[in-house]
């Protein structure tokens, strides 16, 4: 094969036409059930939970990873009959820890509650005040 450059954590090999021109010997492996790089969702095939299944966001690698960790995994293995009822420490820990990092973590909540809950009242009762007053014309 051609030559390696650089000294980093990355190798760069150029490859000359004649690499290319020979078959390849390389080897496939067959795929591991239990390969938590390998791409299964969110549970894998043995039951665990995927910590690096994209659809978790991150979640279990941002500062408050460990938190939600605990409090996932709690509520995944929970027998209880209300399922998760018995991990309320757990996400309260992990809500409390989120409140901390509201740049990484935003409150939706907050932002409907700084909203009247009824926006137009005012505008509501003109317009069918105006539409009462058309149909009797």
């Amino acid at each position: 094969m051609a030559e390696a450059a650089g000294t980093g954590k990355d190798r760069i090999i150029f490859v000359t036409k004649e690499d290319h021109e020979t078959p390849s010997n390389a080897e496939l492996v067959a795929d591991d059930p239990n390969d938590p790089y390998e791409e299964h969702g969110l549970i894998l095939p043995n039951g665990d939970i995927n910590w690096n299944c994209p659809c978790l966001g991150g979640m279990a690698s941002g500062p408050c990873g460990e938190q939600f960790k605990a409090a996932f995994s709690c509520f995944h293995y929970s027998k209880e009959d209300v399922k998760g009822s018995d991990c309320v420490d757990q996400f309260r820990a992990m809500q409390e820890c989120m409140q901390k990092y509201p740049d990484l973590y935003p409150q939706e909540e907050e932002e409907e509650e700084e909203q009247p809950a009824d926006p137009l009242p005012e505008a509501a009762s003109e317009a069918s005040a105006t539409k009462e007053a058309a149909a009797s014309s």
